[in-house]
């Protein structure tokens, strides 16, 4: 059985006229009979809230300036496909099960870019981002480890790749595709890289 109380608090004044009796925030004693050891717990009252500060009505000829905490600038922040690449790269790279990563497509997007004179890549290899104003699309292509569930490992990529590209870079992550290429097996290091003439 719990006891509760409410008390009337009398808030008085400077004159005697304006005394009132309210039921204000109040004071909460709770016991229990069937714990005799344990002393009421007492929740102490609350003050009242402030009151309301008015704002500058439309009748107003000069509108009251809220508080800026920081200056806005005007102005385009453009984030590179790369950046977002990497920053993919490193997530993925982080998930337990992930050996490595893998080509992809992007092997086979490299040569045609070599060909046609675009240049080298700059991004790292297995990742691709499509950047669209604070959106963002991310494939990426990984390397599992033997021994792992393959499924959760991608599942975990997925949404690290999606949580970090969020959280460091600030954009609405909308799309995160995982390919394994491959599985590492116990005691191969690394896939063997052909030879630079």
């Amino acid at each position: 059985m719990t006891d509760v109380s409410v008390e009337d608090i009398t808030e008085e004044t400077d004159s005697p006229a304006e005394t009132t009796t309210a039921a204000r925030p109040f004071s909460l004693s709770l016991s229990t009979s069937s714990i005799p050891s344990t002393p009421p717990i007492t929740i102490p009252s609350v003050p009242p809230a402030p009151s309301v500060v008015p704002v500058a009505s439309v009748a107003d000829p000069e509108p009251v300036a809220e508080p800026v905490a920081a200056a806005v600038v005007k102005g385009r922040i453009k984030v590179a496909d790369e950046v977002v690449e990497k920053v993919s790269a490193l997530a993925a790279l982080e998930v337990a099960g992930v050996a490595d990563l893998g080509s992809g497509l992007t092997d086979a997007v490299e040569s045609i870019r070599e060909r046609a004179g675009a240049g080298a890549r700059r991004g790292p290899r297995g990742v691709s981002a499509h950047v669209q104003e604070r959106t963002v699309a991310v494939d990426v292509a990984i390397v599992a480890e033997y021994g792992h569930v393959v499924m959760d490992v991608a599942n975990e990529v997925k949404t690290n790749v999606a949580r970090t590209v969020s959280r460091m870079l600030g954009m609405r992550v909308v799309e995160v595709n995982v390919n394994v290429d491959d599985v590492r097996l116990p005691g191969e290091d690394h896939p063997e890289a052909p030879a630079e003439p």
